[in-house]
Parts: structure tokens; sequence; C-alpha cells
């Protein structure tokens, strides 16, 4: 079994941060890339940031510049400092995990988080 466990989400007001944490635990052999999405009430999720298991990253326009991602593979960890939030941030963060697992080194699969809410409101 593998599990994803996001913390750090909450209320904060505009132009405030936010660092939303990821761990992932369980029988894992390899985690390829993690990375976060978002999903805003009637709207589809979508890609925040991505960083693959050597550094690699990515970012959603929306977001670069004020969102910074990081991992630390001994930990099976990855973060996601959000700075300067403005209500269009308001959403659902989820954690997204490729990786494969023990039992099947080989054959990699995606992996969520529960969700973490953020909310930017005054």
């Amino acid at each position: 079994q593998v599990q994803l466990v996001e913390s750090g989400g909450g209320l904060v007001q505009p132009g405030g941060s936010l660092r939303l944490s990821c761990a992932a635990s369980g029988s894992i052999f390899r985690i390829n890339v993690m990375g976060w999405y978002r999903q805003a009430p009637g709207k589809q999720r979508e890609l925040v940031a991505r960083v693959t298991s050597g550094g690699s990253t990515n970012y959603a326009d929306s977001v670069k510049g004020r969102f910074t991602i990081s991992r630390d593979n001994a930990k099976n960890t990855v973060y996601l400092q959000t700075n300067n939030l403005n209500p269009e941030d308001t959403a659902v963060y989820y954690c997204n995990a490729v990786l494969s697992q023990e039992n099947n080194p080989s054959y990699f699969a995606n992996y969520w988080g529960q969700g973490t809410q953020v909310t930017v409101s005054s």
C-alpha cells in the first residue's frame, strides 16, 4: 500500500504565504515525478508544479515567480512554497506521485493524496 499525505493548507489573506507538504509512504521502490495539482470549484484539475527525481521542475504560467516546488528524495517528500497568494489560487491542492512499488519495480503508476484546502480571502 502506498499513501500520500498532504499538510499545510489553510486560510490566508491575499499577499500571504503557505507551505504545503506531501509525504509518500509504503512499499515504494522508486518515485519518478512528484507534483502538485489543484482544483477550484466548477473547474478542472490543473497542474501547478512538478519536479523530477533529478530536480527538473516545471510550473503553470499562473504561478511562475510566486510558487516554488522542492523535493527531499530521502524522505519521499515534496513541498510547495506559495507566496503572494491571491483569491484565484483558492482551490483544493492535490499531491501526485508517479512511482513503482517493491513488488513490481518496473511498473509505474499515478498516486494521489486526499487533497488540502487553500483559501485566499480577506
